[in-house]
């Protein structure tokens, strides 16, 4: 049974993190208070939506994969760390808000492995979908550097 407005968006860190898709923006925005909120989707080709969007590329090539899941990880994180409430998304919030929210899990020590995070943000938002290529490169990025 359905509630009578289901969220578009969801909590990865209750009341601080938020996830989701483009689609959420509006009602996001009119439910809580975001200090910030970043766009990871490759290419954007018009303005961004808010006045407090930031441009936050997730790419799909190599090196620049690894680097811009990192840059954005830790972008997140020191937001975070220093107490503003964030949102991020990408087109849908399935691939790339996927790949962010198991990596700031990871980032934050909420998780201890690329599965742990996978699993614990799936359970906050069950439409998340990792692609194999960006599964890889959280492999590389947080599980690697550890052997």
């Amino acid at each position: 049974m359905k509630t009578l407005k289901e969220k578009l968006y969801q909590e990865l860190i209750p009341g601080r993190i938020f996830i989701g898709g483009i689609d959420a923006i509006d009602d996001l925005l009119s439910n809580e208070n975001i200090d910030v909120i970043y766009d990871l989707r490759a290419e954007v080709n018009h303005p961004l939506s808010t006045e407090i969007s930031v441009h936050q590329p997730i790419l799909d090539v190599g090196e620049q994969q690894d680097n811009s899941i990192t840059s954005t990880t830790k972008t997140i994180a020191e937001a975070y760390r220093s107490g503003k409430n964030i949102y991020f998304h990408c087109n849908t919030g399935r691939g790339r808000a996927g790949t962010i929210a198991a990596a700031t899990l990871l980032e934050l020590g909420l998780a201890n492995t690329v599965n742990d995070a996978e699993q614990k943000a799936l359970e906050i938002r069950p439409q998340i979908n990792i692609k194999p290529q960006f599964k890889e490169a959280l492999t590389r990025i947080y599980e690697d550097q550890t052997k």
